[in-house]
């Protein structure tokens, strides 16, 4: 099986090609540029470098979320262009879950994965490594810091923090007693490998889906609807008991 995989959730973005589990190639970018400016040429410069044709290509991996917004729809919209043409399966993988896969070697450490939500907030997953893969302790969620670090303290395990928000998350969990440990750089940032390996899991069991049943995983609203919900809930029809206009 072949996998073309998309990472685009975060300032960084890369693309990789995963065949038949073995990384065959990958190209990482954080330039600063936007995502829908070096994407897709990053996919078509690999595939040409690796001698590959998207038609070879049998599935199409995406980090769905959660992450940036704006990055979110720009990877997702790429997978759903690059499926279109052959009708190929398509795998919306996790951000956290593609993130903690480069880790699972390390058997029996708590991977502690994390990105910044702003508001003292993380995208947040826990996973067991258990050498040869992952076990899942919690699901993609947006917590507190501090409830964080209340839950992480019941566990016993060695513990490393992964993700973009990584820094973040490791210097609020140390204030709060925790020895923990920041994983390595080059394994730090979320990367497409991750995704083919998130998107070779899904495929094993039989969770692929088609191009047109792609969406981004938010998993809470952005700013502009916050800000928006929160003005018509101070509307004076709001406060008079009436329904604000959506």
């Amino acid at each position: 099986m072949l996998i073309l995989a998309l990472e685009s959730s975060a300032t960084a973005c890369s693309a990789a090609l995963c065949r038949d589990g073995e990384l065959a190639a990958q190209v990482y970018s954080n330039s600063g540029l936007t995502h829908s400016r070096t994407l897709l040429p990053m996919v078509e410069s690999m595939l040409v470098n690796s001698g590959t044709k998207l038609d070879d290509v049998d599935v199409i991996a995406v980090a769905a979320g959660p992450g940036s917004f704006t990055g979110l729809r720009i990877g997702v919209a790429t997978a759903k262009g690059l499926a279109w043409k052959g009708n190929k399966d398509c795998a919306p993988c996790s951000t956290l879950e593609s993130m903690a896969w480069p880790l699972a070697h390390l058997e029996g450490s708590l991977i502690i994965c994390a990105m910044d939500a702003r508001r003292n907030q993380v995208y947040n997953a826990l996973f067991l490594a258990t050498g040869e893969g992952l076990e899942r302790l919690s699901p993609d969620r947006a917590i507190s810091l501090g409830e964080l670090a209340e839950e992480v303290k019941k566990y016993k395990n060695s513990k490393i923090v992964v993700g973009d928000g990584a820094k973040l998350c490791y210097n609020a969990l140390m204030e709060q007693g925790l020895d923990l440990k920041l994983a390595p750089q080059p394994l730090r940032m979320q990367s497409a490998w991750g995704v083919a390996r998130t998107a070779l899991r899904l495929a094993e069991e039989g969770a692929l889906v088609k191009g047109g049943e792609l969406v981004p995983v938010y998993h809470r609203l952005s700013q502009a609807e916050r800000e928006r919900l929160e003005r018509e809930s101070q509307s004076p029809m709001n406060q008079k008991g009436e329904h604000a206009h959506v």
